[in-house]
């Protein structure tokens, strides 16, 4: 659910593997999208971290918090879980 809330926000081209080599960012397949989430129960609420990349030429500021808020709304109303935290790293931009 969160990996499809991720993909359908304006500005996420796709998530990204939490590991680099060598400062190199890979993008994930479709298939693969939980690698670029973590997931942490914390006093019975839930913190995610979400790993992207995102479009060149997109706000930053405003992709990270439409992003932060389609997260904690499928959370919250489809899985009704509470949720502490939504952190969002973004790992690279990518350019056509």
């Amino acid at each position: 659910m969160i990996g499809y809330a991720t993909l359908g926000s304006y500005g996420i081209v796709g998530m990204a593997s939490p590991r680099t080599w060598a400062g190199i960012v890979r993008m994930l397949p479709m298939h693969k999208l939980r690698r670029g989430i973590d997931l942490k129960n914390e006093d019975g609420a839930v913190s995610v971290e979400l790993h992207v990349i995102l479009e060149h030429g997109t706000n930053l500021t405003v992709v990270s918090e439409n992003l932060a808020h389609s997260v904690r709304y499928v959370l919250s109303q489809y899985a009704q879980l509470p949720v502490k935290d939504v952190s969002i790293h973004i790992d690279g931009i990518k350019v056509r």
